[in-house]
Order: C-alpha cells, then structure tokens, then sequence
C-alpha cells in the first residue's frame, strides 16, 4: 500500500520551508531540505559546499531519463542523480515532506509513493518583510533579489523537468502562505490525516 509523501515548491521568501519544517514536527515525520545536501555529498564524496553551488546550475531533464553511470557525467548532473537518489531513498521509507530539488518530478513514477505535490507562494510584500526581517539578507533592491532567486529556481525545475515552475496546474495544491502559516500548516496535516497518517 501507497504511503503519501509531500513534496513542497516555493516562491522565495514565501515562507514555505518554516511550513513544511512546523507540518513534518506536528505530524511527527520526517523533513528533508538541506540534509539532502548532505546525504548526496556523502554519496558522490563531493563536498555540501561545493553541491549547495553547483545544484541550482541548468542541466537537462533527457540526461535524467536516460540514466547512465555517473562517471562520465558532468558534475552538475552527478549532484542532481545523486540527489534523486537520495530523495526517492528517503520516500520509500515512509511519510515525509520533502522541499524542492524538483521532488514531484522525481518521485512521479515511483512505486509505493503517494506524492501530494504542493507550491508556495505570497505577495511580494510579505516576501520582502521576510526576506528582510527573517532571512537577514541586505541587498540594494530586494524586490529585484527575490525574483533573481525565483529566476534560478524556475530555470533549475525546468530543465530538469520540461515542466513549468510554479504553474498551479502541475501541483496539487498550490496556496499563498499570505493565509498565514499556522493555517496552511493545518492544512498540510489535516490533508495528511485524511491520508491515514496520524489519524
């Protein structure tokens, strides 16, 4: 039997990975984010530095399906199998929530993986409260900033994906966190309930 696994996109500055982060520990699951960083460097012997600058490079999603030995591939598309790996180990598990690294794509076809795919987004003047406030980031033009970060994210999705970044018709539920977090984190567990998880 399928279990569910949620997998999260989002805009910069949307607050999506704190509402992952907060549904994982109210469900008492798993989260993966930037650990995977970790496990995918201690797989390729490459180091979390060196994938946190090389993974959002643009590669194409033909070299993730015609899947090769790594050996010959770029470094780039090493990171990103590497990372798929990791990311399909880590949902086969069991329930979990697993933020970007193009997770939906990833997971779409794998067997025992009920994937709820989910796409955060906010307006852009909370983004750029966030971003300032929280994230401590100081940038001449911070609007300017946040939709750069956008930019990278939508260019690494969608050559790995041939889908469209942030698109709502390829995810699910896509929900802007202006609702407040603390509710569409009751959303994700009450979806995830409904699922049998916790119930």
């Amino acid at each position: 039997m399928a279990h569910t696994v949620i997998t999260v996109g989002r805009e910069y500055g949307s607050g999506g990975r704190l509402i992952a982060q907060k549904a994982a520990e109210a469900l008492g699951i798993p989260f993966f984010d930037r650990s995977i960083i970790n496990m995918a460097a201690e797989e390729t012997g490459l180091s979390a530095d060196f994938i946190r600058r090389t993974e959002q490079q643009k590669t194409s999603s033909f070299l993730y399906n015609l899947y090769m030995s790594t050996q010959s591939l770029p470094v780039n598309d090493q990171v990103f199998i590497a990372q798929s790996e990791v990311i399909r180990r880590v949902a086969a598990e069991g329930p979990c929530i697993i933020v970007g690294r193009c997770a939906d794509y990833v997971l779409r076809n794998q067997s025992g993986v009920d994937a709820l795919n989910l796409f955060i987004h906010a307006p852009m003047e909370e983004r750029i409260r966030r971003v300032r406030e929280e994230y401590k980031v100081q940038a001449p033009d911070l609007r300017l900033y946040i939709l750069k970060q956008d930019k990278n994210r939508a260019a690494y999705y969608e050559h790995f994906t041939d889908g469209q970044w942030g698109k709502a018709q390829n995810y699910h539920l896509a929900v802007s966190s202006g609702l407040g977090l603390e509710t569409i984190v009751r959303l994700l567990t009450d979806l995830m309930r409904d699922r049998g998880l916790g119930a």
